[in-house]
């Protein structure tokens, strides 16, 4: 892969368009439902579908359950009969594709789920689009499927070949190819952006952040893979969803866009900052918790570095990250402290 198709503006506005968002109950689609609901002047309509897997939790749009704008359907983006059903029952301008198997681990020890989700299930919408084909879908990619960088020197950008490293980043470079060569075999209207580690509000405990939150909270080791100089880009979930927002409303047809926090963060230093921040908020002594590290055995095909160009998505549509590493850190933290007072 690694080029994308040239194309004109695909629209202009979002503003009253008909959006189906898969995997809407998770943590990122929920986050951007949210945003598009209650920090824009959307008037459209926004139907979520998913299956409540583990990672799922509908607690996450308690805030707009029961806005008229929005509907949620409990369903499986790789059941062909439902979603030809939705396209016929429901009118979408707009497919928001988020549904995926996104974790690591969870690839390698069960990689069957994550082919069946991230390849069947894009394969699925892409059948459905060919005979609705005025309906756009935005997939949203990670930069994992670029593989890794072995320095701290340079960038991938949007033209970067593909070198997955683990069953989850083949399967969603999977789901990129599949979806662009449609769009180029078919003419559908599709984007894709390739986002850099997300973190915020209402994140599964088994990614990092949250699950170092956690396990200082309840006493319990922090256990580090290898060395803990793995470097990952941290991108705030709420930049995020706003820049998904900026490419639906100003990006173009057949173009893939990188969308990064500018803050790369090794393992261990991506812990510390956690620890600095929560004794801060506690008031008291970091050494309790930074004495509980404990490096294990690394993982199989542990990628050492992930590090994105974002020029395109600046220059083009104008979005840029804007929250401070440690200011997302600490209302990350904040949120978690008082769901554990609950």
């Amino acid at each position: 892969m690694g080029r994308s198709l040239t194309g004109v503006h695909y629209h202009s506005m979002l503003t009253n368009k008909r959006l189906l968002v898969t995997g809407g109950a998770g943590f990122m689609g929920s986050d951007f439902i949210r945003h598009v609901l209650l920090k824009t002047k959307f008037t459209g309509t926004i139907l979520n579908l998913d299956l409540l897997t583990y990672a799922a939790n509908l607690e996450n749009l308690k805030e707009v359950e029961n806005d008229p704008r929005y509907t949620f359907i409990k369903g499986d983006v790789s059941d062909a009969k439902l979603i030809e059903e939705l396209f016929v029952t429901h009118p979408f301008d707009m497919i928001v594709h988020f549904a995926a198997e996104t974790h690591v681990d969870r690839s390698i020890d069960q990689p069957k789920s994550f082919i069946e989700t991230n390849i069947i299930g894009t394969y699925t919408l892409l059948e459905s689009l060919r005979r609705h084909r005025h309906i756009h879908l935005h997939l949203i990619s990670t930069d994992e499927v670029y593989g890794d960088l072995p320095t701290r020197e340079g960038t991938f950008t949007e033209i970067s070949p593909y070198a997955p490293s683990s069953p989850y980043a083949a399967s969603k470079a999977a789901a990129d190819h599949l979806a662009l060569s449609y769009a180029r075999t078919y003419g559908l209207s599709v984007t894709v952006s390739h986002a850099s580690n997300n973190y915020g509000g209402h994140q599964h405990p088994e990614k990092l952040i949250p699950r170092m939150i956690q396990r200082c909270l309840t006493g319990e080791d922090l256990t580090v893979y290898g060395s803990g100089e793995q470097v990952r880009d941290w991108l705030f979930v709420e930049d995020h969803s706003e820049a998904i927002y900026f490419i639906l409303c100003r990006g173009k047809k057949g173009q893939v866009y990188n969308v990064g926090g500018e803050k790369e963060k090794t393992n261990l230093e991506v812990i510390d900052h956690i620890i600095e921040r929560l004794t801060e908020i506690q008031d008291t002594d970091p050494s309790i918790y930074r004495r509980r590290i404990i490096h294990v055995a690394d993982r199989p095909g542990h990628d050492f570095r992930y590090a994105m160009d974002i020029t395109k998505i600046k220059k083009e549509l104008g979005w840029y990250p804007k929250t401070d590493f440690d200011a997302g850190l600490r209302r990350t933290i904040q949120g978690a402290l008082k769901g554990a007072l609950k």
